[in-house]
């Protein structure tokens, strides 16, 4: 299979690339390398997938905002499926830059979407985010939900594109599979990310910000686990479709703390603020479709993934 992986350079995108490259597979990749974090940390995450790809793997950097650049990635084609995970992440930032993240999710999935109708193919993957389901939604989330209460710019233009993916499966009879990823950690982790954050604070024994009392709780995903969804997604298309990638238990904010200080030998120092705004009080994903339709079933505890992420951190960090 010829896959084009789209924010191929980042954390989830890096770690797909590898696992196609594993099975077989040629991959293309295209990253703009966007300053939102250090861009040699993703040129790092870019330097082990070209070294365990050879020949099957080509990585163009380029904007998706470019037509001229995304028809330089098609042109190293043709490809059987596009996997979209390019975005602009982050709920915070985008209460303070909305249109930067309209322009860098919403018009470049569309710009990708009506480039695969004029090259093909009309098969792709969309990487969507829990957080669409938003501050309303009853738990367990399950993707039958309306969807339609986004507390945050950045949940709202996932919303959308999975809306804009919809619409392409039903004009033009595209195979789109959106993926709502829930909390992803692990190796590669963007250093913004409370996982990352947190080890870093605990590491330079600084205090660790906690917003609110710590009772929010998220259903934190190992990214081995949110890779067999994504190659699951890439095997199985089924016209139009959505299916939630979680972990598969809630954890607390202040118990993942406690578990990431064991982790690293480190007692937290905790300073608590406000709460923040865009967040969201919990997140827990119904796997019920996910299981039938993608053959999804997580593995990877809490306990295990943050042993295995502070592991992977002292190594990056020596």
């Amino acid at each position: 299979m010829r896959v084009l992986v789209t924010g191929a350079a980042g954390f989830i995108g890096s770690h797909t690339c590898q696992a196609l490259l594993a099975r077989g597979d040629s991959v293309v990749g295209i990253d703009n390398f966007d300053p939102f974090y250090d861009p040699a940390i993703k040129r790092r995450n870019l330097s082990e997938v070209q070294a365990s790809g050879g020949d099957r793997f080509a990585f163009l950097q380029g904007d998706l905002l470019d037509q001229a650049d995304v028809d330089r990635a098609f042109d190293l084609g043709p490809f059987d499926v596009v996997v979209h995970l390019a975005a602009k992440a982050g709920v915070r930032p985008s209460i303070q830059d909305p249109i930067a993240y309209v322009r860098a999710n919403l018009e470049t999935t569309t710009r990708l979407l009506e480039t695969c109708l004029r090259r093909g193919p009309k098969r792709v993957v969309f990487a969507s985010s829990s957080s669409v389901y938003g501050a309303d939604s009853d738990a367990p989330f399950g993707e039958q939900a309306h969807a339609d209460r986004p507390v945050s710019p950045y949940a709202a233009t996932k919303r959308a594109g999975e809306l804009l993916a919809h619409t392409y499966a039903h004009l033009h009879g595209f195979d789109v599979t959106c993926l709502r990823f829930f909390t992803v950690y692990g190796p590669r982790q963007r250093p913004e990310m409370a996982i990352h954050k947190f080890a870093s604070a605990l590491c330079k024994g600084e205090p660790i910000p906690v917003f609110g009392d710590g009772g929010s709780s998220r259903d934190y995903t190992y990214v081995d686990d949110i890779l067999v969804g994504v190659l699951g997604a890439i095997d199985r298309p089924q016209g139009f479709a959505v299916f939630n990638l979680g972990g598969d238990r809630e954890t607390k904010l202040l118990d993942l703390i406690r578990m990431l200080g064991q982790a690293l030998s480190v007692q937290p120092n905790l300073v608590h603020l406000p709460e923040a705004a865009g967040d969201v009080p919990r997140t827990s994903a119904d796997l019920t479709r996910a299981t039938a339709g993608l053959g999804y079933r997580p593995k990877v505890s809490i306990e295990d993934g943050l042993a295995r992420f502070a592991a992977w951190y002292r190594i990056s960090q020596a």
